[in-house]
C-alpha cells in the first residue's frame, strides 16, 4: 500500500524529532556513568572542542586546514574517476571490442575494496598525494563508470539506427546521441560515485597522509581524546551531507529540464 506523500511541514517535524531523540540518548548514554567521560564524552564537549578546533591547530593544522587538504584529495581522486569513468563508458556502450577488453578486467578490480589498495599507495607513493587519490579513485570509479555504461546501453536502438542513417560517425553518435540519453544515469552515478570516494578518502587518511581529517581522527585516537574524534566524525559527516545535497539538487535541476 503506498504511503502518503509527506509535507514539508511533517518531514522537518519527523526531521527534528530524529535528531532530537538521538541527541537525548546521547546524553543520558553519557551522563549514566556506564562508559567514562573518557570515552564518551556528552554533546556540549564535543561542540566545545569542534570550536576549538576551529581555532587551535591539532595536529599541524586546524580544522578548516585538515578540511580543504582532505577536500583537495578528494577533487583529484573523485575528477579523475569522473574524466576516465563517464568516456570509458561511453566507449564500451557504442564498441562492443572495447566492452569485451575492458569488462573482464573491470569485473576483477571493481570487487578489491578500495581500503585494500592502501598498502601499495604506501609503496608507491609514501604519504604524497599520489597515495590518497589511488585509493578515492578506486572508490569512485566503479560507480561512474557502471552507470554511465548502462544508461548508454539502454538507449533506444532506433536513435542509434537513425545516427548511422544519417552518415553520424561514433564520435557524433557518442556525444549526441548516447551521452545526452544517459545524462540521468551518470548523475545518479555521480552521487554514489562521491559517497564512495568521500569515505575511501578518511580510509587513505588514516594511513597514508600527513594532513586530512582521518589523519586527524588518528593523531585524535593517539591522544586518547575521544572528543576530537567525535569531532572529526561530525565534520566528515556534515561535509559528505553537502556533497550529496549539491549532487541530488544536480540530478534535480537535470530531471526537471528533462520533463521527469
Amino acid at each position: 500500500m503506498l504511503q502518503p506523500k509527506l509535507t514539508p511541514a511533517r518531514f522537518w517535524t519527523l526531521s527534528a524529532a530524529g535528531a532530537l531523540g538521538f541527541l537525548a540518548f546521547w546524553v543520558v548514554a553519557a551522563q549514566s556513568g556506564l562508559v567514562p567521560r573518557m570515552f564518551l564524552p556528552g554533546p556540549l564537549q564535543v561542540l566545545e572542542r569542534l570550536v576549538q578546533l576551529m581555532h587551535e591547530p591539532f595536529a599541524g593544522y586546524t580544522l578548516q586546514m585538515h578540511l580543504l587538504s582532505s577536500l583537495q584529495r578528494f577533487a583529484l581522486g573523485y575528477g579523475l574517476a569522473v574524466c576516465v569513468g563517464i568516456p570509458l563508458g561511453l566507449l564500451m556502450a557504442w564498441f562492443r571490442s572495447v566492452d569485451r577488453i575492458v569488462t573482464p578486467v573491470f569485473e576483477a578490480v571493481r570487487f578489491v575494496a578500495p581500503i585494500a589498495w592502501v598498502p601499495f599507495a604506501a609503496l608507491w607513493f609514501g604519504t604524497g598525494i599520489g597515495g590518497p587519490m589511488l585509493i578515492i579513485f578506486m572508490g569512485a570509479f566503479p560507480p561512474v563508470l557502471i552507470n554511465t555504461y548502462r544508461g548508454a546501453k539502454h538507449v533506444d536502438k532506433k536513435y542509434i539506427e537513425a545516427s548511422n542513417m544519417l552518415g553520424a560517425g561514433p564520435w557524433r553518435g557518442i556525444t549526441q546521441v548516447l551521452l545526452p540519453a544517459a545524462v540521468p544515469s551518470i548523475v545518479s552515478g555521480l552521487r554514489v560515485s562521491a559517497g564512495l570516494g568521500w569515505q575511501s578518502l578518511v580510509g587513505a587518511e588514516l594511513i597514508v597522509a600527513s594532513s586530512g581529517v582521518g589523519y586527524m581522527l588518528v593523531k585524535g585516537q593517539a591522544s586518547l581524546s575521544t572528543a576530537t574524534v567525535m569531532s572529526g566524525m561530525i565534520a566528515i559527516g556534515i561535509v559528505g551531507l553537502v556533497i550529496d545535497v549539491l549532487l541530488r539538487r544536480l540530478e534535480q535541476a537535470i530531471e526537471t529540464r528533462r520533463g521527469l
